[in-house]
């Protein structure tokens, strides 16, 4: 009946389509190709790998997620893989290249059963109750964690990185970071690596490096008058411009006398220096603002004694009302005593070479902060991957109470 008919195109002209056992080992050469290109990263002597992208930066890495996702890769098996170690980093935070690697290997003994004419889906069968077998295994082989363990956690995370050298004095800060934003909501214990701030900061030396009880800031006070340190600061929030207010719509003022003029920027300064002394009325000695403040307001804050900071980012303004117990306030006609948080010191530091804000004594500080110091661009950010898999993994072991030996 359909004989001599021309046969329908369901794909677009130019599509490749490969199936049967050529599929399968074309699918089976690539994952194993991904798995060999970070097989060598892995472990205590683990090569680190230079990757350059089309523009032409520099990323030295032997953490596998990493590697993976600046590698230009396109076959869709191979995809597949990558998919494994992304999943892997946002869940557990390391063991990325072992989970690609045993992947890889998984797939070399199927392509040995597939050619002995056992079935696909009998393998992934086999492969369903080996998986369930290794969780039981787990369950029984696991201890409780305790805080030794947890660095020893920390240590096997840094092992084989660039920061190996230092493992014991990193593990030691990812730990008491944790340790120091855990909660424990009715018998669980939580961890929120958010309520970490990790700042990177190039020149000096790894060991220096520190866990602030507080937060840092990348940014400076506004006005060079201001003092650099407060000691019993108490800090404001606000997150509205402590400028004057631009009309929305397009206004026009009409000035025929100097006097007028002169009206108008008096009554401009005195706005502003209302505002500054409502800040002051509150008992605010420190000033964190998420906007612009005017020129004529810092010259104001600097006569009061006061420590601005301007355009602060709004993750950073969230991590200090945790770490100050300060409320962030839109409308300064609202700010009063009981919105303001409250540390042992303010202070601005010359670390490297910029000005960073240290917010430190945080009475019931809920939002830690990390600085991590390097001698180069390269190996700071070698030491930030390296400490986000260690404190990941540590907040995962004290979150399940458990871990394998």
């Amino acid at each position: 009946m359909y004989s001599g008919q021309q046969p329908i195109f369901i794909l677009k002209e130019g599509t490749e389509r490969t199936s049967g056992r050529s599929a399968q080992s074309n699918n089976i050469a690539a994952a194993k190709a991904v798995a060999d290109s970070v097989r060598s990263t892995l472990g205590p002597k683990g090569m680190d790998k230079m990757l350059v992208d089309s523009m032409g930066d520099v990323v030295i890495t032997n953490d596998g997620a990493t590697i993976l996702k600046e590698m230009d890769i396109e076959h869709p098996a191979a995809k597949m893989i990558i998919e494994i170690a992304k999943t892997q980093e946002q869940h557990c935070y390391d063991g990325t290249t072992s989970a690609v690697v045993i992947a890889g290997e998984l797939l070399k003994r199927s392509e040995d059963l597939v050619e002995q004419n056992v079935h696909p889906t009998v393998i992934c069968e086999g492969f369903r109750l080996a998986s369930d077998k290794a969780s039981e295994l787990i369950e029984a082989h696991s201890i409780a964690v305790t805080q030794d363990m947890l660095e020893e956690v920390a240590k096997t995370a840094l092992t084989g990185k660039s920061a190996g050298a230092v493992k014991e004095f990193l593990a030691d800060i990812s730990v008491r970071a944790v340790l120091s934003v855990a909660q424990d909501v009715d018998g669980e214990i939580t961890v929120d690596l958010d309520d970490i701030k990790v700042q990177k900061k190039q020149g000096g030396s790894i060991k220096d490096s520190s866990l602030i009880d507080g937060i840092i800031l990348d940014k400076e006070r506004v006005h060079s008058g201001m003092p650099r340190s407060v000691t019993d600061a108490k800090i404001a929030l606000i997150n509205s411009a402590i400028e004057v207010k631009k009309t929305e719509v397009d206004a026009k003022i009409q000035i025929t006398d100097p006097t007028m003029l002169a009206r108008f920027l008096d009554e401009e300064e005195g706005y502003l220096r209302g505002l500054v002394e409502k800040i002051q009325a509150a008992g605010a000695n420190v000033v964190i603002c998420q906007k612009g403040i005017d020129d004529l307001a810092q010259h104001y804050m600097a006569k009061a004694g006061m420590f601005a900071i301007r355009r602060a980012k709004k993750s950073d303004m969230e991590a200090l009302s945790k770490a100050t117990g300060g409320k962030i306030v839109t409308n300064i006609d609202d700010l009063s005593a009981d919105d303001l948080g409250q540390a042992a010191s303010v202070d601005e530091r010359k670390i490297g070479d910029s000005d960073m804000v240290f917010i430190t004594g945080c009475p019931q500080a809920k939002s830690v902060s990390v600085l991590l110091r390097g001698g180069t661009e390269h190996v700071v950010d070698e030491i930030r991957r390296a400490f986000d898999d260690a404190m990941g993994v540590v907040a995962v072991a004290y979150e399940d109470g458990a871990v394998l030996t």
